[in-house]
């Protein structure tokens, strides 16, 4: 098998995705694969591109053939001694990367550190099924609007004494300790985040009917007196609300968590045991090779609510300080924009080439030593491996490429920038 070959990935038909040609999933899986057909009443959530068994990439030209077979085959060749040696496995990726359509709000959640995961494994594999840690990295395609990490503590406070109904569901002698306790200099930073874990373990330790009547009055009031909201707050209660009726995470989420928006191109990096959630738009996904999921809210599924509230880690960081600022690629060169995205962890890396046809069309990029995958997003050319024939490059193919290769691309695009999208492992 040659250094660099064309993969097929697996589309994810959850109901939070995307319907129909709307998703730039069904699009790109179509786009990859014309066997498969869109189908215009179903949503299409994620395509995900790697070894990971629940849904594991094909080689293109042998479906029946996994990519964690060919790697199995050769394995220095395929993942490089480093890799083993750090991850320990001959067969599977460190990261899994993925395209998300998103269409209707994910579940609030976190995603626990590797000693946290490795306990909650051994203590609940149904819900926890490995002992790994999840860090992700959520780079956008189109505009993008999530959920990440908690207001500074004022920002709540705020909230807490204008909105009656969070007032009477955190309780009033908890919102008069909370509001006193930080706005005290002598209060230690320590201190002042157990009175925030105090607010939302409240929250969240709540009786879901309780929690829906409050709900319930608080969305009327978002029609009634909409000032004492803001207009964007007030909005995305209304919206929230439509897909969640009275659910917790209109608190827990609208009422404390950073709203925030990415334009493409831009990203945000999700480190363990902070509370997090997509609400709409299309993005690369990149996370560490783990199915570990701690939820909170706009979810049916299993809350597991006393870990949630006992391992977060209630930092208060601005939005901007929790986007990831692309840097220089140093190995790439030509007629190309390279956009890194390297985040302060060791599974994945993201990289952005971006050609601009007024300046030219061939780019390369030097090996890294490490696994990637790479998929075109936008346009289409050709790639190659060097010494080797080129292959056509359009919009949704992906394609496998082995450590310390050397890849050269060239944009055959007149409608559209060709833009490519990589995620590598380089220790």
């Amino acid at each position: 098998m040659s250094s660099l070959f064309p993969i097929l990935g697996a589309a994810q038909n959850y109901a939070w995705g995307k319907i129909g040609s709307q998703s730039a999933v069904a699009r790109y899986a179509h786009d990859n694969d014309p066997s498969l057909s869109i189908d215009e009443s179903e949503p299409f959530a994620e395509l995900w591109m790697g070894t990971h068994p629940k849904a594991p990439a094909v080689i293109s030209n042998d479906k029946s053939k996994k990519l964690s077979d060919v790697i199995s085959s050769d394995p220095e060749k395929y993942l490089g001694q480093s890799v083993i040696s750090r991850f320990g496995s001959k067969t599977e990726l460190p990261f899994l990367f993925k395209v998300l359509s998103i269409n209707k709000v994910l579940s609030i959640q976190a995603h626990p550190d590797k000693s946290l995961g490795a306990q909650l494994h051994a203590k609940d594999p149904d819900h926890y099924p490995d002992s790994n840690h999840k860090p992700e990295m959520a780079v956008a395609i189109t505009d993008f609007e999530a959920f990440c990490g908690f207001q500074p503590l004022d920002q709540i406070d705020a909230l807490l004494q204008k909105i009656p109904e969070f007032h009477q569901l955190v309780g009033a002698d908890l919102a008069q300790k909370y509001h006193v306790g930080i706005s005290k200099s002598s209060l230690s930073k320590n201190d002042k985040k157990k009175l925030l874990q105090a607010v939302f373990g409240q929250i969240m330790k709540t009786p879901e009917d309780v929690v829906a009547k409050y709900a319930a009055n608080m969305v009327a009031r978002t029609n009634q007196q909409p000032e004492v909201f803001g207009s964007v707050l007030a909005d995305l209660i209304q919206r929230l609300n439509q897909q969640f009726p009275g659910d917790v995470g209109l608190f827990c989420g609208c009422l404390m968590l950073n709203h925030c928006f990415l334009k493409s191109g831009e990203a945000m990096f999700l480190q363990a045991r902070e509370p997090h959630a997509y609400i709409s738009g299309d993005i690369m996904e990149c996370m560490a090779a783990s199915d570990n999921v701690i939820r909170a809210g706009f979810t049916p599924k299993f809350k597991d609510v006393e870990t949630l509230v006992s391992s977060l880690t209630y930092s208060t960081d601005p939005v901007e300080d929790q986007k990831q600022k692309p840097v220089a690629f140093s190995r790439g060169s030509g007629d190309a924009q390279f956009a890194l995205y390297d985040p302060p962890i060791d599974e994945f890396s993201v990289l952005q080439v971006k050609f601009d046809s007024k300046k030219g069309n061939v780019a390369t990029m030097k090996g890294v030593d490490g696994p990637s995958i790479i998929i075109v997003t936008e346009g289409s050319g050709e790639i190659a491996a060097k010494d080797e024939k080129a292959q056509k490059a359009e919009t949704g193919h992906i394609f496998f490429l082995a450590p310390r290769t050397e890849v050269v691309m060239s944009s055959k695009s007149t409608d559209a920038p060709f833009t490519l999208y990589r995620a590598f492992c380089e220790l």
